[in-house]
């Protein structure tokens, strides 16, 4: 018979009550332990597809594009100031030494010669007439006819005369150079490649007025990111001309810079060795180059994964199953491969597909079907 237990005492029903609680209680545990263990039993390691890591040859290549340039190339410039009142050349006109560019307003200059050819004669005429007294008091002084004091002054006179002579002789001749100078004229043979100043502008003294590509030697000038040429490009490096790939030239690195430019890049310039003529100054050339050989890593992109913004990739202890993320230095980028330059050792297992499913420590298993 089951009595109601509105019916009971209110002491019994509280008892009552804690017991079905207790009761409740220890269902739910069970319960919840059952379905625990349940989900244990259910749980499975993650499969995924690994490689093992294998060194093979690799040699990579560069092809980069640049531009012939001179091996010296000089700013022609007046060494002392003035108005251009004349240019005889062009951009892209060959010059020969000597050969007149440009010229200053030559007045100032000329004036002054003319002032120091009359300071030469004035000096002169001075000269000749100290001379004369000099001599006939050498002359008196050795009959006895003249004091001591009157020859010395005399030849201290004749001493003056001809130092004057001398320092307006050497006016005289800085004159005449500074006439010279308000001429520009090329010093070597080659081209006119740029033209800074035109006729009426007033040049300072050094201030670039020509551009001149010296002939002789020529490079090939490339800018490239640092890390092209830190592998050891072996010697034979080919160069070629864009427009006509049949011509072509061997060339060797003759100059690397020794700070980034711009856009972060260095610049090189590399030796042409016997340029064909058709390798005019301006002609655009692609420069290629082989590496020496050297062992690496190669792994499908899908085993690319980030530490902290670094490559790196996740490696397999094959005793306990763990995995390990593990940061690498990359050689190069390929459309389906990466080229891996160290951090891996031959054999070790590397995960190639269920990267984006991997924490660190965590056990896996090998898939089926792994390649």
């Amino acid at each position: 018979m089951t009595i109601p237990i509105e019916k009971l005492s209110k002491h019994r029903r509280s008892r009552v009550r804690r017991e079905m609680l207790c009761l409740t209680c220890c269902l739910g545990i069970a319960l919840v332990g059952g379905c625990d263990q349940k989900g244990t039993e259910n749980h499975s390691l993650l499969a995924v597809k690994v490689q093992p890591v294998k060194l093979v040859k690799y040699a990579p290549r560069a092809t980069l594009t640049g531009e012939i340039t001179a091996r010296v190339q000089s700013e022609l410039s007046f060494r002392i100031g003035g108005r251009i009142v004349e240019r005889k050349v062009e951009v892209g006109q060959h010059v020969v030494p000597g050969e007149i560019l440009a010229r200053l307003d030559p007045k100032v200059q000329a004036a002054d010669v003319e002032g120091a050819s009359a300071g030469v004669q004035a000096a002169e005429a001075k000269l000749s007439q100290v001379t004369s007294v000099f001599e006939r008091q050498k002359a008196l002084l050795k009959d006895g006819f003249t004091t001591q004091r009157d020859y010395d002054k005399a030849e201290q006179e004749h001493r003056s005369a001809q130092a004057m002579l001398d320092g307006a002789r050497a006016q005289l001749a800085t004159a005449r150079d500074q006439l010279t100078q308000t001429e520009l004229r090329a010093p070597s043979p080659g081209v006119i490649t740029a033209r800074h100043m035109e006729v009426g502008q007033v040049a300072q003294p050094g201030q670039a007025v020509f551009a001149l590509a010296q002939d002789g030697p020529r490079d090939a000038v490339i800018n490239v990111q640092e890390s092209v040429f830190t592998g050891g490009f072996k010697e034979d490096i080919e160069v070629a001309l864009v427009s006509d790939p049949k011509i072509k030239a061997r060339g060797e690195v003759r100059e690397v810079s020794p700070a980034l430019n711009a856009t972060g890049a260095v610049r090189v310039k590399i030796a042409i060795q016997k340029p064909p003529p058709e390798m005019v100054l301006g002609s655009a050339v692609t420069v290629s180059a082989h590496a020496k050989e050297r062992e690496t890593a190669v792994l499908p992109w899908s085993a690319l994964y980030s530490d902290g913004g670094k490559p790196a990739v996740w490696v397999v202890d094959p005793k306990s199953g763990a995995v390990a993320l593990r940061r690498v230095e990359i050689e190069s980028y390929g459309n389906t491969d990466i080229v891996i330059r160290a951090g891996l050792r031959p054999g070790e297992l590397v995960v190639t597909v269920g990267t984006q499913l991997l924490r660190p420590a965590q056990q896996v298993t090998f898939a089926e079907n792994n390649q």
